[in-house]
Order: C-alpha cells, then sequence, then structure tokens
C-alpha cells in the first residue's frame, strides 16, 4: 500500500509541477486526461520498476479525480447506493450504504492531499477553511450537505462529513414498499397532509425525517401558497406557488449572516399559506409555533428528539432560547394549540427506517401534555435476528380527536376511518 502511495505522489508532484493551472481550467475533462495518459506512459517508461497497465489507469483517474473532482471520494460520490460520506482524517474514510456503516479501501495519501480537497470544497461554495476558520458547514452544488473541520480543532486529521442528495424523489408507495410504514398509515399520514394539520416529524440523525416531509409535501394542494426555510435546501416541492428560502452563515468580517428564526418572521410577512421549515433547532421554534397559530394551518418541521414526549421537551427548550421569558405552562399551551401532530421516526438496529410512532397532541392535563397514540411498529421480541421483525398497530382513533374533526370539514372522514379498520 505504502508502495502504491509513494508512486502515485512521485508521478502527481512531477506531473502537476508541469501543468499550467490556467491552461488546465481552459482544457476539456477529456483533453486534460489524453494529456494526463501521456505523461503517465512517459514516466512509467522511465521508472524504476515496471508499472502495470492497470495501475497506470489508476494513476490517470486519481490524478483526473483530484484535479476535477474530490480526489479518492469521487467514486464515493458516484456510487448512488451511498448516502454518507465520513473522513476521519486520511486513513479512515467510512460510508453508509443501506442504513449500514462500512469502512473504505479508499484513502488519502496524505494529510496535505486531504487538507488541500477540504480547502477546494469550501472555495467551490465561496467558503474558506484555514486556522482562523477551522469548519465550514455548506451545500454544494449539487445538494449535498457537507461539514468540514481542519486541524488544530480535528485532532486526528481533516474530517469531512458529506450528507449526499438524493436525486430520486421517495414518496409513500416506496417508504411502504421499504417496510417503513403500512400502508394504512400512510393513509393516515396523507389525510392529516390535506388536512393542514400542523405536523411536527421527530427523530435521529439519519432517520430519514427529511425524506418523510418530502413525501407529505406531495399531499398540499396545489392552490396553497407554500415557503420553505433550511439551512440546507433539501425539500423538492412540486406547488406551483413555492419561495425557498435558506439561511446564510456570517463572512469573514463576522456580517451578513440570516438566521432560520430571521427567515420564519420574514416568511410571516410573504401571505404564506404553509411555512415549512427544515429543521427547527433553536429560537425559530416560537416564530414556529406563531405561525401555526395565527391562520397557517398545515405547517411542518422537523427536529432532533428520540420519543415524541422528547419532542414536546425540545420544542420547549427552543422557545426558551428566544429569551422571551415565558412561564413554561404558557410555553406548553402555546404548544398544544399550535402542534397537531408528532411523527417518530428511527433508524433501528438492521439499519432500517421505520415510523415508530404517530401521535396527536390532545391538550393539557395539569402540567402534563396529553397524546394519543394513533399508531406504533411493535416490535416482536420472539424473533431477534439480523432484521428487525415487528408489526405497526393501532389502537384506532378517538371521537374527540382533531384530525377526525379536520377530516370531516375536507370530506375525507369516511376515508380516515377506512384506514382504522385496514380497509
Amino acid at each position: 500500500m505504502s508502495s502504491n502511495k509513494d508512486l502515485y505522489l512521485a508521478f502527481r508532484s512531477q506531473i502537476f509541477e508541469a501543468l499550467d493551472a490556467e491552461a488546465v481550467q481552459k482544457m476539456s475533462r477529456r483533453d486534460l486526461e489524453s494529456q494526463i495518459q501521456s505523461a503517465v506512459d512517459l514516466l512509467a517508461s522511465n521508472y524504476q520498476r515496471p508499472i502495470t497497465s492497470v495501475m497506470k489507469s489508476g494513476l490517470v483517474k486519481s490524478l483526473i479525480d483530484e484535479l476535477f473532482g474530490l480526489g479518492p471520494l469521487q467514486p464515493l460520490i458516484e456510487d448512488q447506493s451511498i448516502t454518507d460520506i465520513m473522513v476521519n482524517g486520511p486513513n479512515h474514510i467510512f460510508f453508509e450504504r443501506h442504513g449500514k456503516v462500512q469502512q473504505s479501501e479508499v484513502t488519502f495519501v496524505n494529510e496535505e492531499l486531504l487538507l488541500s480537497i477540504a480547502k477546494r470544497i469550501a472555495s467551490r461554495v465561496g467558503r474558506r477553511v484555514d486556522e482562523l476558520s477551522p469548519t465550514v458547514d455548506a451545500r454544494l452544488e449539487d445538494g449535498s450537505r457537507v461539514n468540514i473541520v481542519i486541524p488544530p480543532i480535528a485532532l486526528d486529521g481533516t474530517s469531512i462529513s458529506i450528507r449526499k442528495f438524493r436525486e430520486q424523489n421517495i414518496g409513500f408507495e416506496d417508504l411502504i414498499g421499504f417496510g417503513s410504514m403500512s400502508m394504512d398509515m400512510a393513509r393516515v399520514l396523507m389525510i392529516a397532509s390535506r388536512c393542514r394539520m400542523n405536523i411536527l416529524i421527530s427523530g435521529g440523525t439519519g432517520s430519514g425525517k427529511t425524506t418523510l416531509l418530502n413525501a407529505l409535501s406531495n399531499y398540499i394542494a396545489d392552490d396553497e401558497r407554500v415557503i420553505t426555510i433550511e439551512d440546507a435546501a433539501e425539500l423538492r416541492l412540486q406547488q406551483p406557488n413555492l419561495v425557498r428560502l435558506e439561511t446564510r452563515t456570517s463572512s469573514i468580517e463576522q456580517t451578513g449572516a440570516v438566521s432560520q428564526r430571521d427567515l420564519v418572521i420574514n416568511a410571516l410577512r410573504m401571505r404564506p399559506d404553509r411555512i415549512i421549515l427544515g429543521e427547527c433547532r433553536g429560537s425559530e421554534a416560537f416564530e414556529m409555533l406563531q405561525a401555526m397559530n395565527t391562520g397557517h394551518d398545515g405547517s411542518m418541521s422537523t427536529l432532533h428528539a428520540n420519543t415524541p414526549r422528547d419532542a414536546i421537551a425540545r420544542v420547549e427548550s427552543m422557545v426558551m432560547m428566544a429569551n422571551l421569558n415565558q412561564p413554561l405552562d404558557a410555553i406548553r399551551r402555546t404548544i398544544v394549540s399550535a402542534v397537531q401532530l408528532i411523527v417518530q421516526v428511527n433508524r433501528l438496529r438492521d439499519g432500517s427506517r421505520k415510523i415508530t410512532s404517530i401521535s396527536e397532541v390532545v391538550g393539557l392535563e395539569g402540567d402534563s401534555v396529553v397524546m394519543e397514540e394513533i399508531y406504533r411498529f411493535q416490535y416482536d421480541e420472539s424473533h431477534y435476528s439480523d432484521t428487525v421483525q415487528g408489526d405497526f398497530v393501532t389502537n384506532g382513533i378517538m371521537q374527540r380527536s382533531e384530525l377526525a374533526k379536520k377530516a370531516q370539514f375536507f370530506g375525507l372522514y369516511d376515508d380516515l376511518m377506512a384506514s382504522f379498520r385496514g380497509a
């Protein structure tokens, strides 16, 4: 392995030294590939040991990937089955495929090359990463999210985390096929979206929150004005009257930042029917709840939490971050009147993503938020294997349910009841 690295470094230094940077930018990939192929053939003919045609092809591809792409990461970027790429220094690269994290055989030849690739990623999106600014959180041209941390903050070498952007739009039919939910659960969620229920999607990192939010958005009527607010644009709504807003981080001079809270406040002045917040993580939660409470029914958001009750507690904490000095009972009343449905998604030990709970927020009893679980995933403990086994079960829906009332108002009550009869 080290001899291959030495070979690459030897060829790289000579070829890159001979290349004219300005000429490279003007050349097509095919022309540059032809020139590098000729250079590799020439250097190989004078090298101290024989170099096979396979090795030469590998050298050419690696050099092209470094010039045009992301170096050793390029094959992982091009692999459509990979969803996440995690670089922990030059010698430890991991990726997630089908919900399982694996270590890649791909490595960087040294930290210097890894750092140069990290700087190139940042520069492509108009950012910089150096000792003064050792972290970067950005979106690539293809929509993928990237986070970079360099030494001395990252102790074991430059760290790069890439959440790849999915080209295909996954809908409820796909999620049913994956076993993420049952057909009846999908019907209930479709009706909840059509009936303009305010919905929070709760779950951990990589559990499929944004995927589910995208699927729910397919059931928003075309005559509604929708505004989406995200840190990194991932939502792909199809509605014609759509405004997409994205936050902006501060410049090197610490000016020009636009937060999610700023955008939510501004969105309220844009005559929206619904506001969809890609991820609720801070003080913008208060404005989001106000929007849900003031005629913007059908608004949706995601947040990080492990259970529906944890999701309520997270929203309470985020509202407190707004420094409004509101008492806790007032915050809880605001949450209960705003949030109507909490959908919990989890990534299980076998890598599968499932909707483990659909809960309706009913009201307050004393200091406690009352919720009724409409559906849940019941794990089958008697069948422990590499694949998680279980069933989606329901206790039905209450007569005082807000979902039932809204379904009646929108003429979808019979369809809703049919979902609970398994029809």
